[in-house]
């Protein structure tokens, strides 16, 4: 299943855009600023949740929060759609019947790395956690449902929690919850990290060791009986701080690579870059079975000559429809004949592009 077209309304900097796809690799170039990171954004929000950028829904409006916009695609045989009218979240139809977003999921896989993902190995462990489960759901798409049943509880324990509620009886049994839909995350994340380990080859970009690390709070629990024990016992420590301290809320990602096991946080910025995109090659390839859209913001300036090549034959050899953004078309020289180039510019504030041989 391919996505063969992409319709634009007033989606950040593009009041309207049209655009044909198939499956060539299709390389974005301009200026920065001249809304190509836009498109690929647009495209995220055809997976679940706020898309690349974390963004509300108002802050895509080109004519500010007062004003909505609309994305439509063609994906294989369906027609999706989804937008957000003023003041409100977005909305999305598949096929003109309005579903939840985690229907998404199931429809296409989205795949993303945007710059700011150079800083994963870093940076606090809560985008290393918000990494993992966008591998995950990519893998299982009922790891939406699960999140948002665990997130669900532990809210309302939450609100327990600052209120001093003394009441044991709604305190286990939302425990109980949470150490349910809790079990099954983890089992997740455990199974999506042994699958993208399987699934690396290594070469130009490095295989890594991946662990699921615990955190505070033994985040790597996978037994909802432990999980509801933990809870428990965690109580008079979690009233007094108002919120929750153990579960798999508190996971963190480890990485580490070659014969020394070096950590990726150690790592130099090149490595780390290398590193992170054998992961994402690795989650595409997983998927091999299933519609992927494989989106790479940036990508080509942080890389040689050398492992620019490298990375354009692997994109060839995916299973996934891959674009790529970059501010000159030089970038992309590597991929020959076998990609596809749109050049965008931007006037007054207005995106617009054009196909270029």
């Amino acid at each position: 299943m391919t996505l063969n077209s992409l319709r634009l309304s007033q989606f950040r900097s593009w009041p309207r855009l049209e655009l044909g796809l198939d499956k060539q690799p299709l390389a974005i170039f301009g200026p920065n600023g001249s809304g190509k990171t836009n498109i690929l954004e647009a495209m995220s929000m055809l997976a679940p949740g706020r898309g690349l950028r974390g963004a509300a829904a108002a802050e895509q409006a080109r004519q500010g929060p007062d004003a909505g916009w609309r994305i439509r695609a063609a994906l294989g045989d369906h027609a999706v759609d989804t937008a957000a009218a003023p003041g409100e979240t977005r909305s999305v139809t598949i096929d003109d019947k309005t579903v939840p977003q985690t229907q998404l999921g199931r429809l296409v896989r989205v795949i993303w790395l945007v710059p700011a993902m150079d800083r994963l190995w870093s940076d606090a462990p809560e985008g290393r956690r918000r990494f993992l489960d966008r591998v995950t759901l990519s893998l299982m798409p009922d790891h939406a449902d699960l999140a948002l049943a665990y997130e669900k509880a532990m809210r309302e324990r939450n609100r327990l929690l600052r209120d001093q509620v003394q009441d044991a009886g709604w305190y286990r049994a939302l425990e109980g919850q949470m150490a349910e839909s809790g079990s099954a995350l983890t089992r997740n994340r455990q199974d999506a990290l042994a699958t993208i380990m399987a699934a690396q080859d290594g070469g130009d970009f490095p295989a890594a060791q991946l662990t699921l690390l615990p955190g505070e709070g033994a985040a790597d629990d996978a037994d909802a009986d432990s999980i509801a024990a933990r809870l428990a016992a965690m109580r008079p420590r979690d009233v007094a701080a108002g919120r929750t301290l153990s579960g798999p809320h508190r996971a963190d990602l480890g990485a580490s690579w070659g014969p020394q096991d070096m950590p990726a946080a150690l790592s130099s910025t090149g490595e780390q870059k290398a590193l992170l995109l054998s992961l994402i090659l690795a989650n595409a390839r997983a998927l091999s079975d299933q519609p992927v859209l494989l989106l790479l913001d940036e990508v080509a300036a942080h890389l040689d000559a050398d492992r620019r090549a490298a990375l354009y034959d692997r994109i060839i050899a995916l299973p996934a429809q891959s674009l790529l953004s970059g501010t000159g078309p030089e970038l992309f020289d590597a991929f020959g004949p076998r990609a596809r180039r749109l050049s965008v510019t931007k006037t007054d504030g207005r995106s617009a592009a054009v196909e270029v041989a």
